[in-house]
């Protein structure tokens, strides 16, 4: 019988994103699934209670590995609030990219539900945190009740948003997905205006483009 593999985090989601790929359904248990990729069932429950679990935290080493990226780099630590953002983005949909087929494995039946999908819930967490910590620039409303409301919309609406470039994403099928790095710059900068509130010619080049791709799409 051969000797049971030492594995570490990395390596059960590695074999769980290749198992699922592979056999388009998730393992029937996770004896099983320790059996076959040779390891012992309770270094499984050392990092994960369960496969949902797993799942859940796939999501959240994305954003980890692009957060990650970002903090290494000068420029970045320099940007603005708006810099900062378009450039989590284009890390964050880099990572996503390179795994697409699991992505696409694990939201595509679930893109009208995405804000209630638990698998995002760790995701969710970390965005709204990082959200919270680019110290973005809106509205003096000098009441201590109102700034709280407005500092969770903020949240709220930068989560809705980056579910709404994911569903696009997941649609797109241009050459290197082009149209969604173009969707990320025009919605990021739409979404900034609104907090500046200055003028509406960004959300209306927004609108036009979305307007465009549904017609395209349908």
């Amino acid at each position: 019988m051969a000797k049971k593999k030492s594995v570490s985090q990395s390596d059960i989601i590695g074999f769980y994103m290749d198992y699922v790929l592979m056999h388009n359904e998730n393992p029937k248990s996770v004896y099983a699934f320790a059996k076959d990729n040779n390891f012992k069932e309770q270094k499984f429950y050392e990092f994960f209670a369960s496969f949902d679990a797993l799942e859940q935290s796939i999501f959240k080493i994305f954003f980890d590995n692009a957060h990650a990226v970002l903090e290494k780099s000068e420029d970045y630590l320099n940007f603005d609030a708006k810099n900062k953002l378009l450039s989590f983005y284009f890390t964050f949909f880099e990572i996503l990219t390179a795994n697409r087929s699991y992505v696409s494995y694990a939201l595509e039946g679930h893109k009208s539900s995405l804000k209630s999908l638990k698998t995002l819930i760790h995701l969710k967490k970390r965005f709204v945190n990082y959200i919270e910590h680019l110290n973005i620039n809106t509205i003096d409303l000098k009441q201590e009740q109102l700034v709280r409301l407005q500092n969770r919309s903020l949240k709220e609406s930068a989560w809705l948003q980056l579910l709404m470039t994911i569903r696009f994403w997941l649609d797109d099928t241009s050459p290197s997905f082009e149209k969604t790095d173009l969707f990320i710059e025009k919605s990021i900068k739409a979404s900034f205006d609104l907090i500046d509130t200055t003028p509406l010619k960004s959300i209306i080049d927004l609108g036009k483009f979305l307007y465009k791709e549904k017609m395209h799409m349908n």
